[in-house]
């Protein structure tokens, strides 16, 4: 029921040579510099992730100061989430030409001037602009490329390492609501902004630490040998890539032919530079000058047909199914577990629990235990005789449940105990880019979990206002759980029928052949 990428086969490799060659371990994956790469991406999800979860301190005191609607002024916490993760599509465009490190450092320049120019803000809307739309992209230019270079360093303990890292979130919802609640009451929310615009910029430190591998050590990754259980598990989905085949594989002749074109006119600028060293000091500056814009121009063509390629050419990752699948999953599965951080403390106050909840409120329980989630649900997927998509497909399940029957709880301790349940099983965030890696491989992972990403933020951006719209219809937060878990219960159902398709279709073409 589970492929890894080599089954799928994303990477165009011949399966055939899959452990026949034998390729010397960098040092580096699954240990060395990769746990500097998980530290890294810890530092991310406590600076963008913790800071956004932190975000209804700030909202009250815009609500205060601007004297808008509810509604207007959740626009901007909106904004900020959705368009974090709506970008990252775009996000795998500049990592494509520029790489992940130097996408994260532009992102966190632009995350924390986001933050300092909303401190000068003088209505709601200047706030949409600069901390929805700029910080917003900002986040999204960092948070893309941590997520993808843990991929990229581990191969065996992937899933704990991505555990691990996604941790941050947890943690930074605690220390930046802490945080954020103390600067405002000491210097003000616009003073508050100022100083976290500039903790942001440690963002930069983060992505100076993502260290590119070299291509060779990222293509070596193919040549792993896996084990047995791994083989018997991959079966299942094993034809989810050949349509991808069959439509077609990028030809590298002609970008072969393209880059040897690039390199003789690069090499003839070089032979110029060094014959016109004679020549005046005005020459040489304009040959450098020449030299420079050509060596970019070749790198944003390469870049721009590397993520063309992935979203629109032959290779398309959109003639993945099971990929499909998964898109339209991610559509639905965001807003479940962000509507219950924004909207359990109406339901504590309607069910008269203000009291308890103030002693030790809910959301935190959620967010405590879904520490613990991502850690433990990725050591479990890491064990040999697991399958990571059935983890995953598990805690989706238990998840859906807990949202369907939050409604039906009406004691704090019976909303406690579900609240557990959906720290615990939201805990599979922390698998989506294993997931995501196993269907279309390290290659592909950039674009691939920006589409992911994307998906999510469309969830967060519309989810919660749709259940506020709910329930100013039907006065009750009943039917927006109710609705919202069955929206997410169909996109489980994809992620199950196209296994089931994937799986059906070389059956019925061996009897074809058979019958032949």
């Amino acid at each position: 029921m589970y492929a890894s990428r080599e089954d799928i086969g994303y990477d165009f490799g011949d399966d055939s040579k899959v452990g026949s060659k034998p390729v010397k371990p960098n040092p580096n994956i699954d240990g060395g510099w990769a746990w500097m790469i998980v530290l890294s991406s810890f530092l991310v999800h406590i600076l963008i992730m913790g800071s956004q979860m932190a975000l209804g301190i700030l909202n009250m005191e815009w609500l205060e100061e601007f004297n808008q609607s509810r509604g207007l002024t959740a626009w901007v916490s909106s904004l900020s989430m959705g368009i974090t993760l709506i970008v990252g599509p775009f996000i795998g465009l500049f990592i494509s030409m520029c790489g992940c490190r130097k996408t994260a450092i532009i992102g966190g320049i632009l995350n924390a001037l986001g933050w300092i120019l909303s401190a000068y803000a003088s209505n709601v809307h200047y706030l949409f602009l600069t901390f929805g739309v700029a910080a917003g992209i900002g986040s999204g230019m960092v948070y893309l490329p941590a997520v993808v270079m843990v991929g990229q360093y581990f191969q065996k303990r992937r899933a704990l390492a991505q555990g691990l890292s996604t941790t941050g979130t947890g943690f930074g919802a605690f220390l930046m609501t802490a945080l954020l609640k103390y600067l405002c009451i000491e210097f003000g929310w616009r003073n508050a902004m100022f100083i976290q615009g500039a903790i942001s910029l440690n963002l930069c430190v983060c992505g100076a630490l993502m260290r590119p591998l070299s291509p060779k050590d990222i293509v070596s990754e193919k040549y792993v040998v896996r084990s047995n259980s791994e083989d018997n598990q991959a079966k299942a989905l094993s034809h989810s890539a050949e349509t991808i085949k069959s439509n077609g594989v990028l030809s590298e002749e002609p970008e072969k032919k393209e880059e040897a074109t690039n390199e003789e006119v690069l090499d003839s600028v070089q032979h110029i530079e060094i014959g016109g060293k004679s020549r005046s000091g005005r020459n040489m500056y304009g040959l450098r000058i020449l030299k420079t814009v050509s060596q970019l121009t070749v790198r944003v063509r390469k870049g721009f047909a590397i993520w063309y390629s992935s979203y629109f050419g032959a290779a398309s990752l959109f003639t993945n199914r099971v990929f499909v699948a998964f898109i339209i999953w991610a559509l639905f599965a965001y807003s479940s577990f962000v509507i219950p951080f924004i909207h359990l403390p109406e339901i504590v106050k309607q069910y008269n629990l203000s009291n308890q909840n103030n002693i030790f409120p809910l959301t935190s329980i959620i967010a405590i235990v879904h520490i613990f989630g991502k850690v433990i649900l990725g050591i479990i997927s890491d064990l040999p005789c697991i399958s990571t998509w059935n983890v995953f497909l598990m805690a989706n399940f238990t998840l859906v449940t807990c949202i369907l029957i939050l409604p039906l709880m009406q004691t704090y301790v019976s909303l406690a105990v579900v609240c557990a349940l959906i720290g615990f099983s939201s805990g599979y965030f922390s698998l989506m880019p294993v997931v995501t890696e196993d269907l279309v491989g390290t290659k592909h992972l950039a674009n691939a979990y920006g589409i992911i990403i994307c998906a999510n933020g469309i969830s967060a951006l519309f989810g919660p206002p749709f259940a506020g719209w709910i329930y100013d219809i039907t006065h009750k937060y009943d039917f927006s759980f109710y609705i919202s878990g069955l929206l997410y219960m169909v996109g489980i159902i994809f992620l199950l029928i196209q296994p089931c398709i994937q799986k059906k279709q070389p059956r019925e073409k061996s009897a074809e052949e058979a019958q032949v």
